[in-house]
């Protein structure tokens, strides 16, 4: 399996910096399936798997012979499944719900091979990481919307940019968090018999 091409199910930046830290090409392919997502859900990483695995099945039907790596991530706090916010109003929602407590972000991880123009293996993973924001002013929340950085991203909020100024404490994997949880995939490719560390692949 190691000799299948890796096709990333997403046009995430974030996404694609991280993958290419396993120092293998790979072909992006949005999946473009539109999320429906429940106000809350009580099974996080279940409807994670769901949403990860709908991208995978999207996009496999174009390849006979690839590794689908998909992803979901999900913004959830008590219960309740924050999504990208749609305007100003509802990234203000979010953030004044989020500032001074903790939440939890899941990326649930489909791995869909495909040979011989059939699927032959799915591998899920769904890990969770705890963020504890810090107390926000109003005023705070402000400046973090005028910076534009919360209308593409789940729960409306990014770590790894000006995001990380509102952040006190991370349990768990950061980069579960920036979309791509790196140490769940690596174990799974391995498993799957899909990448090995070799001097090739390292920095």
């Amino acid at each position: 399996m190691e000799s299948l091409r890796w096709v990333l199910a997403s046009q995430s930046p974030r996404r694609q910096s991280l993958l290419r830290v396993f120092g293998r090409p790979f072909v992006v392919h949005p999946a473009h399936v539109e999320e429906h997502l429940p106000a809350y859900t009580a099974r996080p990483a279940a409807l994670g798997k769901r949403l990860a695995y709908a991208k995978a099945q999207a996009v496999a039907p174009c390849y006979d012979d690839a590794l689908i790596i998909a992803a979901d991530t999900l913004v959830i706090v008590d219960g309740r499944v924050l999504g990208k916010p749609a305007d100003e109003s509802e990234a203000f929602e979010m953030l004044r719900l989020l500032a001074g407590r903790t939440h939890t972000v899941i990326t649930a991880l489909c791995l869909l091979a495909r040979q011989g123009g059939a699927t032959t293996h799915c591998v899920f993973d769904a890990p969770r990481t705890r963020v504890a924001f810090r107390p926000l002013s109003d005023e705070c929340i402000r400046w973090y919307i005028g910076t534009g950085e919360p209308f593409d991203k789940a729960g409306a909020y990014g770590i790894q940019e000006y995001g990380a100024l509102l952040i006190d404490k991370v349990q768990g994997c950061y980069f579960n968090v920036v979309g791509l949880p790196l140490a769940t995939l690596a174990k799974r490719l391995e498993q799957l018999g899909a990448w090995r560390p070799t001097p090739s692949t390292s920095a």
